[in-house]
């Protein structure tokens, strides 16, 4: 069996995928044969297996900083938001179901806590270390109940957790002591103690509460991360994160030729796979920036409708803000458009919906002669093709299939003059095609701007890896990391007042007619061990959300 890690976090985007993959890319490179994963991942960043199961892109960014290839077993359970009180499961990367939030947390998440410590024990039986990553804070305690992410994957496994705090927003000192001593004597046993992510300025400035919170908790800091522009990995919904951090936070390289291009991203709602735009903004004299009003398309080169899990409130969207006129205008003018998966489906005549948004007939932009029917099936593809006379690869995610009537061919999609539209996520990192793409906007958009020849945004992905492995390696107590990885939690860590409040016992209800007191036992009960194992989907495809 080999060892492992929790890399938790005391609020979300506290850095917990970021220290996970640089933990994995340290790991890597002194030989050792590591895997990620998170048993657990809400977003709508989704990647495609090469055995097409659907999981979030910051595990399959994480495998990569491992130099392994991805898995449905590195993020067993994914929830693509659909709504405010709704999201799809996805279990061992297949859809199973729509389900409101109440119904999830009221048990059905319980039931897969079996599915994911077998994924777990899968991989501990493959690899020599796992390292985890946590979902939000492990001290939500009015989840703790059902928690198969956080502490509830960490005592199954027998885990340590390293406690993630970003410095930036201030506080990390409370939030360190007041996670662990939320948490029951049992969950405190796995806090081995906390790392400090984006600290600007002298670290010895710090050391002195360092010591403090030693003393307050026996547990050390393991490290103090500095804070670094343009970092990141594809994490959950971030818009911060990412190669476009790369261009957003530092000076933007200067073009290869005379003119930059400027791209706007139409941030729809649900906005999925928002990821395909970063392979843009790593070329030099490319600008991206997301936009939400028609004004903000009138300087632009290149308009993208990106992806969405939201097909028909997204097209809604576009209406009410004037974004669908600027298009149609943009589209007569001869002036670029680009849609991608979702926003292909905007672009097209007609869409008939009876899955996603249960609309019916509604009428697209008519942009582009391509008629949409959405299916209950799930498309998960990892096609290979050609498109400009170039090499392409991408994947696929969607329920919507287009019928194409007419156009140019562009990779399962259609042309029409200077509008682009495909199902394709991920094509524009295929280095020549994007070269090409370029090319065909810049000269409809009347700039001279050229594609730099030598940008390869496989070399930049693994640069901004390799600076993340870096980090844990420079500023991470490496040896004591490996210890815990190792061997565990330290023996008899000390126990912080008050821990865990106790959780209420829902109320039972007599059915009509029975006698006081009777009635079914109270949900959320786990099933006994094992129960749901990998492959087994009726745990939790039984609840339409509302």
């Amino acid at each position: 069996m080999s060892g492992g890690l929790l890399v938790a976090g005391t609020t979300s985007d506290a850095g917990k995928s970021v220290v996970t993959a640089g933990i994995c890319r340290w790991l890597v490179r002194r030989g050792v044969k590591v895997a990620p994963f998170k048993a657990q991942n809400m977003s709508l960043n989704s990647f495609v297996t090469r055995e097409g199961a659907e999981i979030g892109r910051a595990q399959a960014m994480q495998a990569q900083a491992a130099r392994v290839e991805p898995s449905a077993l590195m993020n067993p359970v994914l929830l693509k938001p659909g709504g405010d009180r709704s999201s799809q499961v996805v279990l061992m990367g297949k859809p199973v179901g729509e389900m409101s939030a109440r119904g999830y947390h009221g048990g059905r998440q319980e039931a897969l806590l079996g599915t994911v410590t077998d994924c777990l024990e899968q991989l501990r039986s493959t690899y020599d270390a796992v390292i985890c990553e946590g979902a939000g804070s492990p001290a939500e305690i009015n989840l703790r109940r059902t928690d198969i992410v956080n502490m509830g994957i960490a005592r199954a496994a027998r885990f340590p957790v390293l406690v993630v705090g970003d410095i930036d927003r201030g506080g990390v000192f409370a939030s360190f002591f007041g996670t662990t001593a939320l948490l029951s004597p049992e969950d405190q046993s796995l806090i081995a103690g906390y790392l400090v992510n984006k600290f600007r300025g002298d670290v010895s400035l710090l050391e002195p509460g360092l010591d403090m919170l030693l003393g307050l908790t026996g547990r050390p800091a393991y490290g103090v991360l500095p804070y670094a522009h343009g970092l990141g990995i594809d994490e959950e919904d971030g818009l911060r994160v990412s190669m476009r951090g790369t261009v957003r936070e530092s000076v933007v390289a200067p073009p290869h030729g005379e003119d930059v291009l400027r791209v706007a991203v139409c941030a729809v709602p649900l906005m999925s796979n928002f990821t395909d735009v970063d392979a843009l903004a790593a070329e030099p004299g490319v600008v991206v920036r997301f936009v939400d009003r028609a004004e903000e398309l009138v300087d632009a080169d290149l308009v993208i409708v990106p992806g969405t899990r939201g097909t028909v409130k997204a097209l809604a969207w576009l209406r009410e803000r004037g974004l669908a006129d600027a298009l149609v205008r943009r589209a007569a003018e001869g002036r670029p458009v680009l849609g991608i998966c979702g926003g292909f489906q905007v672009l097209g005549e007609r869409i008939e919906d009876d899955v996603e948004s249960r609309a019916g007939l509604v009428e697209g932009l008519g942009l582009l002669p391509v008629r949409v029917r959405f299916g209950r099936e799930k498309v998960l593809e990892r096609p290979v093709g050609s498109a400009l006379g170039e090499p392409v690869e991408g994947y696929e995610i969607h329920h919507g299939v287009a019928e194409v009537l007419g156009g140019e061919p562009f990779l399962d999609g259609c042309r029409v003059g200077a509008v682009w539209g495909t199902h394709w996520h991920g094509s524009l990192e295929s280095d020549a095609f994007r070269r090409a793409f370029l090319g065909e906007v810049a000269r409809a958009a009347g700039r001279r701007f050229v594609a730099a020849p030598d940008t390869s945004f496989g070399a930049l992905r693994e640069e901004q890896l390799d600076r993340l492995g870096d980090l844990i390696e420079e500023h991470a107590d490496t040896d004591a990391l490996w210890r815990l990885i190792e061997k565990g939690a330290p023996e008899g860590l000390p126990f912080l007042p008050p821990g865990a409040p106790p959780v209420p016992v829902p109320a039972r209800r007599a059915p009509a007619g029975a006698p006081d007191g009777a009635g079914p036992a109270p949900s959320g009960r786990a099933p006994e061990p094992g129960a749901a194992g990998p492959g087994r989907t009726d745990v939790i495809a039984t609840e339409e959300a509302p």
